[in-house]
């Protein structure tokens, strides 16, 4: 299955044009290695995606034949680490 239709299938984009252009910019990695939208995943691959400021690293588990429900999708995808970075907002008082 391809990285950007698997990325949307187990919810970790809205939308699969989403998922295309984060792997297009290079804040999707697999095993380590900035990865293509068309790249093929399979069990055991190790996913790291930084979108703004949050930073997600998961563990594929299963490929799905077709797209899982909700319910489903944590079968297919382990979460091994979720981190968001809180900016401090700017100091705007004069």
């Amino acid at each position: 299955m391809r990285l950007d239709l698997f990325l949307k299938s187990v919810g970790l984009f809205r939308q699969r044009s989403e998922a295309r252009s984060a792997c297009a910019e290079g804040r999707v990695a697999v095993d380590e290695r900035p990865a293509k939208a068309a790249h093929a995943v399979r069990a055991g691959d190790r996913i790291v995606v930084t979108d703004g400021d949050r930073r997600v690293e998961a563990e594929v588990v299963e490929i799905p034949a077709r797209p899982p429900s909700r319910a489903e999708r944590g079968r297919y995808c382990r979460v091994l680490s979720q981190a968001q970075s809180r900016q401090s907002d700017p100091d705007l008082s004069f």
